[in-house]
């Protein structure tokens, strides 16, 4: 009987010790990807960084299809090519890419456009606002960021984020010595800025 007990026993153990190695070995439950994360921009130009967020909940197209261009590089070395002082800088124009297409600089887009939303969003210094023709629902790629306090365009163009990180680097951009345009505008930057990069981001990535 005892040899009996000591092999039990001695079986017990070793199925014990057999199941404790598999619950060691057990790999780890992979937790579900958070979908509703909160992403930024981080706009990399010639003369620093800016973070910006976005505003979905007011403006949730004009969000979706500045993430995607910027997703695809489409904004990848083009360059901030109308500066009004105190006002805004405006970019987001492909044909920027090139200095051979400098006359018609303002005038590019991703080949479509997207529905206005405009909102309650007040155009405050550091605000991302879609820029557009006279037609409301022109808006493609270009966008500007205010320098200041801009209330006019209230209601009349899509704020979709704004500046949360870098607002010296936009006034920095916004300090930049310019010259008249061919339309006649005091706005032409006398040198390039460039918009080297724009990437998404998760926001707790950024510090």
């Amino acid at each position: 009987m005892k040899p009996t007990l000591f092999c039990c026993l001695l079986v017990c153990s070793l199925g014990l010790a057999n199941l404790r190695g598999q619950e060691t070995n057990k790999p780890e439950e992979k937790k579900p990807m958070d979908t509703n994360q909160k992403e930024v921009a981080v706009l990399k130009t010639s003369d620093g960084e800016m973070v910006v967020e976005f505003w979905p909940e007011v403006a949730p197209r004009t969000v979706a299809n500045f993430e995607k261009l910027a997703r695809e590089g489409f904004y990848n070395g083009t360059a901030f090519h109308r500066i009004m002082r105190g006002f805004m800088i405006q970019g987001g124009d492909p044909l920027t890419k090139d200095a051979s297409n400098e006359a018609r600089f303002g005038t590019g887009g991703p080949g479509y456009s997207v529905p206005a939303e405009f909102n309650d969003r007040p155009h405050l210094r550091g605000v991302l606002s879609m820029a557009r023709s006279q037609d409301p629902n022109s808006a493609g790629s270009q966008f500007f960021i205010c320098l200041g306090t801009v209330s006019q365009l209230d209601h009349k163009y899509t704020a979709f984020g704004k500046v949360i990180k870098g607002l010296d680097v936009l006034d920095k951009i916004g300090a930049t010595p310019v010259s008249r345009s061919a339309s006649g505008e005091i706005s032409k930057p006398q040198t390039r800025v460039a918009l080297e990069s724009v990437k998404i981001v998760p926001a707790d990535s950024v510090k």
